[in-house]
């Protein structure tokens, strides 16, 4: 690839070829014959080839910690406190997409602590996802090799190594656009020079990928033989409903207007693309509902779909979460300054700051299903009054939204309501460095009521879903959509149209079902589909790439970040039971930050360092 990625090449490749660890030389004269290595006995078994595989699922990046903060939410949904200057979000609303290379916080990032990033750097997705397709590739180079193994733990292991190859080549294009597809064991002493190949090129091989694992994987490693070493343990491991649903999602991308464009076609959706993703996700969701690997959380317990307290090492995600963030130090990486980071400093003093948007806030509609058009204005057929402005709200913004007069505790386990109105003690107005810029808290992320008789800091786990049930369902409602003509198409392998899709997920919550006047053709129906994803995937980390290939990351109102404004109407009668019930006056919304985008911003720059050391790896356009 290049003389950085060489290196990490030939690190790797000694590194997994011989299994030798760190030892002197002393050490090895007094080893046993018997004990040293042969090069193909990482291979040679099951055993050993899944202890090979397993660093792969180490590669995974860590997407919501960084150096104890999170910053991972770059679209227009969150604002943070603009005197910190050392968070990659700053940057990304300055149009300075070099950030990811020099921020002290954020996801992606070659920086880190010292300002130099390694593969022990989880957040590091480039340098871990190049290593991880390193070793993909010399682990498919050796199946060969597995001379002592049944045929299910021959699949398992390969259905393992095609998956990855082209989940991390994904991951990369997410950011970095088309890359050139490693499918073979490069030499370490000879530079290549694979040219990159157009997203939508780098897609189809990555689906032929995703095609072979899940032709090879099981649905549940607890009902395999081999999986039965580690019963109960095997939530995580790679499976077939894994492989079909990145498979269908690597297909929309490809078929999404960014996507599309970059790739030498127009603005706009590849009909057939999105046809052949909305096929893969009803593959996904066919095979999920027969068999009940995966389903939707009950609505009571939506919260610990993103976060638990107190939970005794059961990770958050329930039976929604399908694939997760790295899971390293997960019992004891979410606290502190995560946690801080969601609320003001008249709660909680430490912490760099940042909270929901209020325009973002504005995509959670009403519960009847209706958005809302314009916050300030009341608007009869939705029943949304700006004198009440919280009630009646789709039921998931009381899950992950904190408003005016909603109840709070400190860590100091002292507890009250947050006041949020204009000049209230939580207001930006009386703390213009560390108050809430916005109006709005996340209870997303952060638990409403914080404090415990044990320590709230210490007892939260919050690991991120990088791809959930609800999201899968979504996906497939764009997808059909577009690929099958209408909001009523089905796709070929499931029976549920493209609306259906949409409403089951609001069915969960108790929200209305998308409305007729939306029904009438496709592109009013995405209208609702962005909103439902803004909503139901609030905070998750994707936004930033939703706006980016449907292509309105530089259209405003999506340029746009805002906070509210207002006044208790009678503060001398407040409901504190039921804050939604107050009455408010002079509401109004203000303009925090408007980014000036172009198209170059529509990709990340490549590193430096790595582009233009051979004729064909180039960086991206305008950087």
């Amino acid at each position: 690839m290049n003389i950085t990625l060489n290196k990490i090449f030939l690190i790797s490749s000694l590194a997994v070829s011989g299994m030798i660890g760190m030892t002197s030389c002393t050490d090895y004269l007094n080893k046993s014959p018997e004990s040293d290595y042969a090069e193909n006995d990482p291979y040679k078994n099951f055993t050993n080839f899944q202890g090979f595989t397993e660093e792969l699922y180490n590669c995974i990046p860590i997407v919501s910690n960084s150096e104890y903060h999170t910053c991972f939410n770059y679209g227009e949904d969150v604002y943070w406190e603009p005197q910190e200057t050392r968070l990659q979000t700053l940057n990304v609303d300055n149009g300075d997409f070099w950030g990811w290379t020099t921020a002290y916080y954020g996801y992606p990032r070659s920086g880190g602590s010292a300002g130099t990033s390694t593969r022990r750097d989880k957040g590091d997705l480039w340098t871990n996802a190049w290593y991880a397709i390193r070793k993909a590739n010399l682990g498919i180079a050796n199946l060969d090799n597995m001379v002592s193994g049944t045929e299910e733990e021959r699949n398992l292991i390969e259905g393992q190594l095609y998956f990855f190859r082209a989940w991390f080549h994904f991951m990369i294009m997410e950011w970095w656009g088309g890359m050139p597809y490693i499918d073979t064991v490069l030499s370490t002493d000879v530079s290549p020079t694979l040219p990159r190949l157009t997203w939508q090129e780098c897609a189809e091989k990555c689906v032929a990928d995703f095609d072979k694992a899940a032709s090879l994987l099981p649905v549940d490693w607890d009902e395999t033989t081999a999986g039965k070493v580690t019963l109960g343990k095997n939530n995580m491991r790679i499976n077939k409903i894994m492989a079909l649903a990145y498979k269908g999602k690597t297909l929309l991308w490809a078929g999404s207007p960014l996507m599309n464009w970059s790739s030498g076609g127009e603005k706009e959706y590849n009909v057939e693309l999105c046809k052949r993703a909305a096929d893969a996700f009803g593959q996904a969701l066919a095979l999920t509902e027969q068999t009940g690997r995966y389903e939707l959380a009950d609505f009571s317990k939506y919260n610990d779909i993103f976060l638990l307290h107190n939970s005794n090492g059961t990770i958050n995600g329930l039976k929604e979460a399908i694939f997760q963030e790295n899971l390293i130090d997960y019992s004891s990486r979410w606290r502190w300054n995560m946690i801080n980071d969601f609320r003001p400093q008249s709660i909680e003093s430490s912490g760099i700051k940042n909270f929901p948007t209020a325009n973002y806030v504005n995509y959670f509609g009403m519960q009847n299903g209706y958005p809302i058009a314009d916050m300030t204005k009341a608007d009869a057929e939705s029943g949304y009054d700006p004198s009440y402005p919280w009630k009646n709200r789709d039921p998931r913004f009381y899950k992950v939204i904190m408003f005016d007069g909603v109840k709070f505790k400190s860590s100091g386990g002292a507890g009250g309501t947050v006041e949020l109105f204009t000049n209230g003690r939580e207001s930006e107005e009386k703390d213009p460095k560390k108050g809430c810029f916005t109006g709005y808290m996340n209870s997303k992320l952060c638990p409403q009521l914080m404090n415990t008789v044990d320590g709230y800091k210490e007892n939260n786990i919050m690991v991120l879903n990088l791809m959930r049930l609800a999201d899968v369902y979504l996906m497939y409602a764009e997808a059909t959509a577009v690929g099958y003509g209408s909001p009523q198409g089905v796709s070929s392998t499931y029976s549920h149209s493209a609306v259906d899709a949409i409403n089951k997920v609001r069915d969960r919550a108790g929200v209305g079902h998308v409305l007729d006047k939306f029904l009438g053709n496709t592109s009013d129906f995405l209208s609702e589909v962005r909103r439902e994803r803004a909503v139901e995937l609030a905070f998750e980390g994707f936004r930033f790439m939703d706006l980016r290939r449907w292509m309105l990351l530089t259209q405003s109102p999506y340029t746009k970040k805002t906070k509210i404004e207002f006044d208790r109407a009678d503060p001398n009668n407040y409901n504190y039971d039921a804050p939604e019930e107050n009455q408010i006056k002079n509401l109004r919304e203000v303009v925090l930050l408007e980014r000036q985008y172009t198209d170059r911003h529509y990709w990340y720059p490549l590193p430096r360092k790595d582009v233009n050391i051979y004729e064909g790896f180039n960086q991206n356009p305008g950087w």
